[in-house]
């Protein structure tokens, strides 16, 4: 603003002597030498005026100018400072930001070796898992078979031993003959009733395991029940083949008489129940769940292997339970107390047995 005000004022200054100059150019026309001696004057005085002008703005410009560039230096040299503060900032923390990343790596590393070792982990379990459920699978197999040899083994001495008997036994009356058939289809059709209301049982038991998600004596219920049902398509080509009593045994505060045929039958109730109790008791530890035989099934149940004679059903379900729980405490505990294994079948020990069912013959 200062310039631009002594800008103006040396314009006007030179507008007006210019006016002068012309004015004593007019007054002295009639003396050319005295007029160009006072234009030289005049031109002289301007020139010095201009002159003075020029310095006069060069003093006002540089004296403008030098407030301009020692703000200029400061604020460059603040800005300097400010850099070199930051840079020295940064230089601080540079360490700390590299120490920083380092140990986000070292935990992202090691977040990657714990997901590993967790993958690794997860791998071997299923694959115990898998190698468990196989020898499971294979375990059940060799126990299916080695029963069902059993089974016909069974089969084949009863038949043979029947065979033996009628070739020995007595002739009976027609009316002693009437009155055993009767008795042994009495056992007979109460055995169907019970199976028949054992079905409806069974199936609320299999929708209980369900929800409980007990899948290894779920998988137990079924292929013990489907035994059953094969008992009774057995039953209904059964014939009743008479043999005198040659034993008797003690239960419930009394004695009771059995021939052969009905000391066989109880013997087997008493195997079939520690070797069913085996099997439920494995299941239940392999579904973690508590110790509980009485919950089972097959405890319920307590007819596997009854032929619907020779013994009541009530006799042939007190000794297969009474088998079925110590088969019950050796598969839930992994242990062999009353019984053993070998080739893929369990088998309860002969005193055992003997103490279970004291069988004594005449």
């Amino acid at each position: 603003m200062k310039i631009k005000s002594l800008i103006q004022k040396s314009m006007a200054f030179v507008i007006g002597a210019t006016f002068l100059v012309a004015g004593s150019s007019l007054a002295n026309a009639q003396d050319p030498n005295q007029q160009q001696k006072s234009e030289r004057k005049q031109q002289k005085q301007a020139q010095q005026q201009q002159q003075q002008q020029a310095q006069q703005q060069d003093k006002a410009a540089r004296r403008q100018e030098r407030p301009q560039s020692q703000g200029q230096q400061q604020q460059v040299q603040r800005q300097q400072q400010q850099q070199q503060k930051a840079a020295r900032q940064q230089e601080r923390q540079q360490p700390q930001v590299q120490q920083q990343q380092s140990q986000q790596q070292q935990e992202q590393q090691k977040a990657a070796r714990r997901q590993e070792r967790q993958s690794q982990a997860q791998q071997q379990q299923s694959q115990q898992q898998q190698q468990t459920q196989q020898q499971q699978q294979t375990q059940q197999q060799q126990q299916d078979k080695a029963q069902r040899k059993q089974e016909r083994r069974q089969a084949q001495a009863q038949q043979s031993q029947q065979q033996t008997q009628q070739r020995q036994q007595p002739q009976m009356t027609v009316e002693r003959q009437r009155q055993e058939q009767a008795v042994q289809q009495q056992r007979l059709n109460q055995y169907r009733q019970r199976q028949f209301e054992q079905e409806r049982f069974e199936q609320q038991r299999r929708r209980s395991l369900e929800s409980q998600r007990r899948i290894a004596q779920l998988r137990y219920q079924q292929r013990y029940w489907d035994h059953v049902r094969a008992d009774q398509s057995r039953l209904q080509s059964w014939r009743y083949v008479y043999a005198p009593p040659i034993y008797r045994y003690y239960r419930g505060g009394r004695y009771y008489d059995a021939n052969q045929y009905a000391a066989d039958q109880l013997r087997q109730a008493v195997r079939y129940g520690y070797e069913e109790g085996v099997r439920a008791g494995q299941s239940d530890r392999q579904d973690h769940w508590g110790f509980d035989y009485n919950n089972s099934f097959a405890y319920e149940n307590a007819a596997f292997g009854y032929s619907g004679a020779y013994v009541g059903m009530e006799d042939y379900s007190y000794y297969f339970r009474e088998g079925f729980r110590r088969g019950y405490e050796d598969g839930y505990y992994g242990r062999w107390q009353y019984g053993s294994y070998s080739n893929g079948a369990f088998s309860l020990l002969g005193n055992i047995l003997t103490g279970i069912l004291d069988l004594r013959r005449y």
